[in-house]
């Protein structure tokens, strides 16, 4: 098992002491191999990772580069492609790993793009990613000069994904751990910049996740909150009967002006829309490392403006808020 001992230390040095013995042994029964079903399957492809010594790492490129094609054989080059193989789906990215492309269903640079410039500056901070996935973003944050980068994600794969890659990365400062955000430990005003990507619109109780995402951040800091919204007034909110394009856990969309609101309720101040783009088939697609349906199979074939189930398509705003 990954270990996750430096973690702990560095929780005590940023104040989050509390959370070291709950924190560990949740992580440890999670990725205990005999609680989920493809866990042996993946430590095995992760210990079989070849040793490769990359040399340059570069996080701040629109795709994550570690190493370059000459750093290792042929045969090296084999193994690892069908090791990475091993952990699909890819949906956060692009990495390029010794010239290997893992062209991942989402295109997550265009979504950083969108924010980096307008959120204060990451060095010498303490960030949590709440819904990270494999960490694309985390390593983004940590190429920004994050003092200290965790991202949180319950989904075992993505854990695994960002283990693979931290074997040739080796970064100090940057963890995935496999969680929710209702699993953590008692909230703490300890983080600098709070992330919540793509998560909003899965909660049942909207108002909750931001009331425990400001209980997170030290006063002042700052909470940059990505999510799908509608067109409409501070009244208008949509909450699908059943499917959102195709998805069966969205619960609750927002107008841009209804989750500004929500925001205000929830104690956030100096709050900014710094951008609001529809969802295009550039951003999200198929690809050979995720090759189940994606957004072209998700809209209305005739009307790309709605989803298959008749409802506005994917329209996404990035806020910034202080806590």
């Amino acid at each position: 098992m990954y270990d996750f001992s430096l973690l702990y230390r560095q929780l005590e040095d940023v104040g989050l002491e509390s959370w070291v013995t709950p924190l560990s042994q949740q992580i440890t029964n999670k990725l205990n191999p005999l609680n989920h079903g493809d866990l042996p399957r993946w430590y095995d492809a992760l210990d079989q990772l070849p040793d490769i010594r990359p040399t340059s790492i570069e996080l701040n490129r629109s795709a994550v580069t570690i190493g370059q094609g000459q750093d290792a054989g042929q045969t090296d080059l084999h193994t690892l492609i069908g090791l990475l193989k091993e952990f699909k789906p890819w949906r956060k990215g692009p990495f390029e790993l010794f010239g290997i492309d893992i062209n991942t269903e989402w295109r997550s640079d265009m979504k950083w793009n969108r924010l980096a410039d307008s959120i204060a500056p990451l060095a010498g901070r303490t960030v949590l990613d709440v819904g990270c996935g494999n960490g694309y973003h985390i390593l983004r944050m940590i190429g920004e000069g994050a003092k200290l980068a965790i991202g949180i994600d319950p989904t075992l794969l993505f854990n695994m994904q960002f283990q693979a890659l931290q074997k040739y990365i080796n970064s100090q400062s940057s963890w995935v751990i496999p969680l929710a955000l209702e699993e953590l430990p008692q909230s703490v005003n300890a983080f600098d910049t709070v992330f919540s990507m793509g998560v909003l619109y899965h909660r049942r109780s909207p108002i909750d996740h931001l009331i425990k995402l400001k209980e997170l951040i030290r006063p002042g800091g700052e909470l940059v909150l990505e999510t799908l919204v509608i067109e409409g007034t501070e009244r208008d909110v949509l909450i699908p009967s059943g499917r959102y394009a195709k998805m069966r856990n969205v619960w609750f969309i927002p107008s841009g002006d209804a989750l500004r609101r929500m925001l205000a309720r929830c104690g956030f101040r100096e709050i900014k829309k710094i951008d609001i783009s529809v969802t295009t088939t550039a951003e999200q697609r198929s690809t050979d490392w995720m090759s189940y349906e994606s957004l072209t199979d998700f809209l209305d074939p005739l009307d790309s403006s709605k989803t298959i189930e008749g409802l506005p398509a994917p329209r996404r705003a990035i806020y910034i808020a202080k806590a």
